[in-house]
């Protein structure tokens, strides 16, 4: 990832540089992903085995890069059980996963012919990791995402090195980054055609332009095998959706298709001196921000060099699946909930908007308040409790057409304990008051 912070200042869709596709077909292909909502995202790889930054930790100076690499010799995968990760994140409520296939540092994950830095031939595990996790998403119904670093500071063709050193400038020594490019897309090839990934999350692009990095040859070589494969927007442009990261964005991004990609504590992967785990509750909440807002969250964990999980991260997926199960209908396969002024805190709609989920990220005491809604409530309970509330409609003038205040009282003991989620069933699509007041 981009250890870099970022005001989110994000722009239309419409300005990534795609190839013309019809509207129509661009919501079929990304219907699943809009639907999906959770994604479980992995940094796994050599930077494991201390527990150092991935990559960030040698080209930022933190430690030499001939010490990073000896931890090659450490990343064993002894214990790495890739179903009962795939399981972990099906208990997560997740409906696709996205794991390192190589990041920044060049080391692959997989069983690559273009010979450089891998787990198979420079580590004990010996082994192809990505196909037994792909293998076993699939058998539990889940999409499967592959992290691809486009640039790779290991490399002896790529130009860039450490923080303040290069090897050469692309200009003075144009058949070097030929070379480098057709090894990068070379390694695409053989991860889209044997393992056919169902998403791409491409890192590293911001070190070159979209030309230099052929970016729209890329998004070809993919689409050519997979059609129907989605592209992150980390490649120049020519990507389907967006991905602010850690940071939520306070207003709602102008993408139809978004991702947060957040970690559970501060770092992406596992990381020896980072315990500031994210508590249940804040990830939950977290997570109703996003979907309120459209989007989807990919929340990443980060295995040990042997392959087992710490056990906050594994309680914070399993806490989270706890709630994701018991409120599901307010959050998967439903769109992004009321405008900002007419409720304080998260909402979604039913795809036919006939129908209002509230989020309560906190302990409620007393009631909550919905303005500027025309309709009539049909019925208010509460998700996965099946209490039913009454609501009070304050301000409500017969001759006028501003639609009164709707109080709804929600008692202690009905709520969750991370987030309450109630239901407005209306009388039929949503109508809202959009006005000023008065007569």
């Amino acid at each position: 990832m981009k250890k870099l912070i970022f005001l989110l200042f994000l722009a239309p869709l419409a300005s990534l540089a795609q190839p013309k596709i019809k509207p129509a077909e661009i919501e079929k292909k990304m219907q699943w992903f809009a639907d999906a909502k959770l994604g479980i995202f992995i940094h796994w790889g050599i930077y494991s085995v201390g527990g150092v930054d991935e990559s960030w930790s040698f080209y930022n100076k933190k430690i030499g890069y001939a010490d990073y690499m000896k931890q090659l010799s450490g990343f064993t995968a002894k214990n790495y059980d890739p179903q009962a990760w795939a399981d972990l994140i099906k208990e997560s409520g997740a409906k696709y996963s996205v794991i390192t296939t190589k990041h920044h540092d060049g080391v692959a994950l997989w069983n690559t012919k273009e010979k450089h830095y891998g787990v198979v031939d420079n580590t004990p595990a010996k082994r192809d990791l990505i196909r037994p996790f792909f293998d076993a998403l699939r058998k539990d119904g889940i999409k499967c995402g592959a992290y691809f670093s486009i640039l790779d500071w290991s490399h002896p063709d790529y130009p860039g090195f450490l923080k303040d050193s290069s090897r050469y400038q692309i200009q003075n020594d144009y058949a070097r980054w030929n070379r480098y490019r057709a090894f990068f897309q070379n390694q695409l090839r053989e991860l889209s055609q044997n393992y056919k990934p169902d998403l791409w999350w491409f890192d590293g692009d911001w070190e070159h332009s979209a030309e230099e990095w052929e970016a729209q040859k890329v998004r070809q070589i993919l689409l050519k095998d997979n059609p129907n494969t989605i592209i992150n927007g980390r490649l120049q442009g020519y990507g389907d959706y967006e991905t602010p990261e850690q940071n939520f964005p306070v207003s709602r991004p102008a993408f139809n298709w978004w991702e947060l990609c957040m970690t559970t504590n501060d770092n992406w992967g596992y990381h020896l001196n980072d315990n500031n785990w994210k508590t249940p509750y804040e990830v939950i909440s977290i997570f109703a921000d996003v979907i309120s807002n459209g989007g989807n969250m990919l929340l990443d964990i980060g295995p040990k060099a042997d392959g087992t999980m710490q056990e906050e991260q594994v309680h914070i997926l399993k806490e989270l699946g706890k709630w994701n199960k018991k409120h599901g209908e307010a959050v998967f396969g439903t769109v992004a909930g009321l405008p900002q002024g007419h409720f304080y805190g998260p909402s979604t709609l039913s795809k036919d908007s006939t129908t209002v989920y509230l989020f309560l990220p906190s302990k409620v005491s007393g009631q909550i308040t919905v303005r500027g809604l025309q309709n009539k409530i049909e019925k208010i309970t509460v998700v996965g409790n099946g209490a039913t509330l009454t609501p009070k409609i304050v301000g409500k003038i017969s001759w006028s057409t501003v639609p009164g205040l709707v109080y709804i009282p929600v008692p202690a003991n009905v709520q969750d304990e991370y987030v309450t989620v109630l239901k407005l069933k209306l009388d039929g699509p949503l109508k809202l008051y959009r006005g000023h007041g008065g007569l």
